[in-house]
């Protein structure tokens, strides 16, 4: 005769501390849990509203400018330092973790238009309307602004007069080169005093410049006849262009795939292109209801930041045709530049009012250290989140978002013109012969001319 007993071992349930959890043994038989799929949906809802109700992106603001703040630059070998250019002509290094100035270099006679910094994070170059370009040694990473602000950081090591006034510049990646975009595109040397090289292509002002992080010696500009350019240095002469209904502002380069490119238009939407093919772009990010001042991608390369004249913020994936964040506040006027930091967890945002405002990229984001539990349960709320984001309520609550009274109004102004050349459009095509009218996709109708 058999008898079947329960066996267990004191060591497998017993708490060694007080602050021990207890052990649960839990059976994963599917045929017992005939409700799980039922409590992860309540599981997945519940996450979502979780993620609404800890939804506070706003981590603080950057005060000190004077006047509007025109651009900005991150220091690629220092996480919590970004330089800030207003239309004054001041120009600041900020150190993010503590929010406050750490060095000015004055000098500029009228509005900074461009910042960029060397690989090596030592050197800043800034442009402006004065029509100089300054070349400034970068204070050495810290905290104590008595150690930083040294009569060599605020005097510039190099002061070149051009010409013509500047709107932009870039540096080149790994090397000392730079390149700035005014009435031409001119290549400097960090120790020559007259450009190396000069590109002219029969366009009006150089608005926007951006060097490939890929190949070095290729660059993207965006002019104000609504061209857009593409330069190769070593053939030392332009390699493409194409010209859009209107006016690119701003352009961004995919640190994860060099090949494609976004650019920020006047009609409120986002481009993305492939060098290789720039007759249709690949995808159309739209949302804004007023012209796209500035973009930038985040380090991950997977979604990108940009602000727009209507006061708003909003981050996109690479591939997304709408925005997946918006950020917005009362005080917070026209946005002129944004910056993702260089770990890809904040977004910084100058606009009009004289501020720089910190942001969260994920808007729900928990700050500070988690635990081993938090952590795992931040990532559960996620899975769950993904399992069941095609399920109406799910959807319906992650796509949510506050809207600001006049860009509501806007959005809803837009999309009643969309809809009206629409039916236009339909009703013309109906009463042509066919074949009279030809169809376009929105990714092609914006360009006019390749080139």
């Amino acid at each position: 005769m058999k008898v079947n007993v329960i066996s267990r071992s004191t060591d497998e349930y017993t708490k060694e501390r007080s602050q021990d959890l207890q052990r649960v043994f839990r059976n994963f038989d599917p045929n017992i849990r005939t409700q799980e799929k039922a409590v992860e949906y309540v599981r997945a809802c519940n996450a979502a509203k979780l993620e609404k109700i800890f939804a506070r992106p706003f981590v603080g603001a950057m005060d000190g400018h004077i006047d509007s703040i025109s651009c900005m630059a991150k220091n690629p070998n220092h996480l919590t330092k970004i330089f800030s250019g207003s239309m004054d002509g001041d120009i600041r290094l900020w150190d993010i973790a503590s929010r406050r100035t750490v060095c000015q270099f004055p000098g500029h006679q009228g509005a900074v238009q461009g910042l960029a910094v060397s690989t090596d994070g030592r050197v800043l170059v800034s442009c402006g309307t004065d029509s100089t370009v300054r070349l400034w040694g970068v204070p050495v990473s810290t905290l104590l602004e008595e150690d930083v602000s040294s009569d060599k950081s605020a005097v510039p090591l190099e002061t070149y007069v051009w010409k013509n006034a500047f709107r932009a510049v870039d540096h080149q990646w790994n090397f000392d080169r730079f390149a700035t975009g005014g009435a031409g595109v001119d290549i400097w040397k960090h120790n020559r005093s007259a450009p190396e090289q000069s590109f002219e292509w029969g366009t009006d002002t150089v608005v926007s410049i951006k060097f490939n992080p890929g190949q070095p010696d290729i660059l993207a500009t965006s002019a104000s006849d609504r061209s857009i350019a593409i330069y190769d240095l070593r053939m030392g002469k332009p390699a493409a262009k194409f010209i859009m209904r209107t006016r690119t502002n701003s352009i961004s380069w995919n640190p994860m795939e060099p090949i494609n490119f976004t650019a920020a238009n006047e009609d409120s939407n986002c481009y993305s292109f492939d060098s290789r093919k720039l007759n249709e772009a690949k995808c159309v990010h739209k949302d804004h209801v007023s012209a796209v001042m500035d973009i930038d991608y985040s380090p991950t390369g997977r979604e990108f930041v940009t602000g727009s004249y209507d006061r708003t913020v909003r981050i996109f994936q690479y591939n997304g045709g709408h925005s997946r964040e918006i950020y917005h506040t009362k005080r917070m006027q026209r946005v002129f530049c944004v910056k993702f930091s260089c770990d890809a967890s904040y977004v910084i945002s100058g606009s009009d009012d004289t501020n720089l405002r910190l942001w969260k990229a994920k808007a729900s984001e928990q700050l500070g250290v988690l635990l081993p539990r938090e952590q795992k349960k931040h990532e559960y709320n996620e899975a769950v989140k993904n399992r069941y984001k095609h399920l109406p309520e799910v959807k319906r609550i992650v796509r949510h978002r506050h809207l600001p009274k006049p860009v509501y109004k806007a959005a809803a102004t837009l999309r009643e013109m969309t809809e009206s050349r629409r039916k236009k459009h339909e009703k013309r095509k109906a009463h042509s012969a066919p074949g009279s009218i030809i169809e376009e996709p929105l990714r092609k109708r914006k360009i006019i001319k390749v080139e």
